[in-house]
């Protein structure tokens, strides 16, 4: 194996943590609600508030890991939120817990912004769209496999200890990727000279002058590109992140589940949403390769939002867990589809300059995230029933094709 995709490697097994340790509290939601006596909108404030932390975050987490490096700075931030997992356990109302997922969430805002980084540096461009994509998979599989394994560890163990477990695995991480990783592949002494020389010839080149140039804010304010970056990400994320926080409570109550029964219907939005990363990052890369980068961008997004849609609408006419779950799953199908458009498209605008506009991107989704959270629980108190949320959903998607037809990949920061 190339020495580029042990990096890979590691960056795949962080996404894998980072979501295990974020879908975890929807999850224990029954025995927290039970152990600290929290209603459902208090709730719907402890899942939504990671999500404020996490976006108010992301822009300066991806400034430091421009100017710092990946290697310190998820070291730092796995470090950081690690621990603030493990204090989960330890929240004894609703306020201590409101304040350790905002501080969770706040650790959290470094992890992507950090691997943009390091993709920028160590991934040739024509290998950039599957490696995003591999990337964002391990997050829908880490999520995946919480759902039913943490359902079953929560009942074994208790939801306090589970949290505290989480939390000394990604020490665990930090270490080792602080050991292993450097921030340019010249730096590594297990490359060789040949695989260097292949990462240097084909990634993304910038002109050493510019190279140097610190990020404007005028820079990012005033771009095309990156408003419609976020406006797209912000509905992709306000789709997706249902599956993150109220679709395991929402099966379980509707169709009546048991609690290990919700959690395997739940996780299989998640398998496929690994399936839209891994299909998506292709079908880019394949495109770029035929000498099209903007339609490499363009289209992978468009059809996955359009199937977010679809998915969505036809979901809630569903009677039964099964059905409703085969087209949920489609919709993240498609909504995943967009993650490595999205991401690659980050990378492509910010050159060196990648963690931050791809956090300023992702502070913009995670307000869609937030907005979710909260949304879910007040609309259906406020209309008795979940309807018109997942209306609400595919109106967005559709929004965010429109927003693609104007994004220029090909266009620099500061020229568009």
């Amino acid at each position: 194996m190339a020495g580029r995709y042990w990096m890979v490697v590691g960056t795949f097994l962080l996404a894998l943590l980072l979501y295990i340790d974020r879908i975890c509290i929807s999850v224990a939601k029954e025995p927290i609600v039970q152990d600290l006596n929290l209603s459902d909108e208090q709730m719907g404030w402890v899942l939504s508030v990671f999500a404020l932390g996490y976006a108010l975050f992301q822009t300066p987490a991806g400034i430091l890991a421009d100017r710092l490096g990946s290697r310190r700075v998820l070291t730092t931030v796995v470090t950081f939120w690690s621990l603030f997992t493990a204090l989960t356990g330890a929240a004894w109302n609703f306020t201590s817990m409101l304040v350790v997922r905002l501080l969770f969430g706040a650790g959290e805002a470094g992890a992507f912004p950090g691997i943009s980084r390091a993709v920028f540096s160590w991934i040739p461009l024509q290998e950039r769209g599957l490696v995003t994509g591999i990337n964002f998979s391990g997050s829908r599989l880490g999520a995946a496999v919480a759902l039913p394994v943490g359902a079953w560890r929560f009942l074994t163990l208790g939801w306090c200890m589970c949290f505290v477990v989480l939390g000394a695995v990604g020490v665990v991480w930090a270490v080792v990727w602080y050991l292993v990783f450097r921030d340019d592949p010249t730096e590594h002494a297990g490359l060789s000279v040949t695989e260097q020389d292949f990462i240097r010839a084909n990634r993304q080149q910038v002109d050493p002058a510019v190279a140097k140039e610190p990020l404007r804010a005028g820079s990012l304010i005033g771009s095309k590109n990156m408003w419609l970056a976020m406006g797209q990400y912000f509905c992709s994320n306000f789709t997706f992140f249902f599956c993150l926080t109220w679709l395991f409570p929402h099966l379980k109550e509707k169709y009546a589940l048991e609690t290990l029964e919700a959690g395997f219907y739940a996780s299989a939005p998640l398998v496929l949403g690994a399936l839209g990363n891994w299909f998506g990052g292709w079908w880019i890369d394949r495109i770029y390769r035929q000498g099209n980068w903007t339609l490499s961008r363009r289209l992978p997004a468009a059809v996955g939002f359009g199937l977010a849609a679809i998915g969505l609408v036809v979901s809630v006419y569903m009677q039964t867990p099964l059905t409703a779950i085969i087209f949920l799953s489609i919709a993240i199908f498609g909504a995943d589809m967009t993650l490595s458009p999205s991401w690659s498209f980050a990378v492509d605008i910010g050159r060196q300059h990648a963690g931050a506009v791809s956090g300023t991107m992702n502070m913009a989704g995670n307000i869609g995230a937030f907005i979710t959270a909260l949304a879910f629980p007040y609309m259906q108190s406020w209309t008795g029933s979940e309807v018109p949320f997942f209306f609400v959903g595919a109106g967005l998607n559709v929004v965010a094709i429109f927003l693609w037809l104007f994004m220029k990949p090909e266009k620099q920061l500061e020229e568009y």
